[in-house]
């Protein structure tokens, strides 16, 4: 099993996030899950890359041509695949991951996991899709959504798709032990 994870570029100010992304990353190599993720060596990325590394995990790194110079690409993952565009990343990072979670970052962790729950929800894959809520850093976005549930934007069932936790741990146990609604119609992969 793999886990694509999606965080941040820039490591942010309180140290609690690249604990998060440390622990994070130990956690997966120890359980055995692959790390799939952006593939630089900067910020909460390389931390939590480095720390699967350390614990002896497989790291799967996925990166555009053109982030390669500001992500500084990874060359001591298990495997670094270089694309062309950031269609392509999200692309390839999907195909390779049984499971999504997002840990703290900036705009483009935002779009990422956002893409990833709506592929959810319009039945594209079967996947699970995680937030990690560390130090609160999504309590916000949680209240926002439930906002949208609210004004008749987002349904329940779909609000419900995306698991949130606080506790690493629980995060994956929620990912591994995923199963898909049973009135859910999945398109399939292919079709992404």
């Amino acid at each position: 099993m793999r886990i694509c994870v999606y965080l941040g570029s820039s490591a942010g100010v309180n140290p609690l996030y690249r604990e998060a992304a440390h622990q994070f990353g130990t956690l997966l190599a120890k359980r055995g899950i692959g790390l799939v993720y952006g593939g630089g060596m900067v910020g909460l990325m390389g931390v939590v890359a480095d720390a699967a590394c350390a614990a002896g995990g497989e790291v799967i790194g996925v990166i555009p041509e053109a982030l390669r110079a500001r992500e500084h690409d990874h060359q001591g993952i298990t495997e670094l695949h270089v694309v062309k565009t950031m269609h392509e990343r999200k692309a390839m990072m999907a195909n390779l991951s049984d499971g999504f979670v997002t840990l703290p970052g900036g705009i483009g962790t935002f779009e990422e996991m956002f893409e990833a729950w709506c592929w959810t929800q319009l039945g594209y894959h079967n996947k699970p899709v995680g937030l990690l809520d560390v130090n609160g850093f999504y309590s916000g976005l949680g209240q926002f959504i439930d906002n949208v549930v609210e004004e008749g934007f987002l349904q329940p069932r779909h609000r419900a798709m995306l698991i949130v936790e606080k506790d690493p741990e629980a995060m994956i146990d929620r990912i591994v032990n995923f199963v898909p609604p049973e009135n859910e119609h999945w398109l399939g992969a292919q079709d992404v």
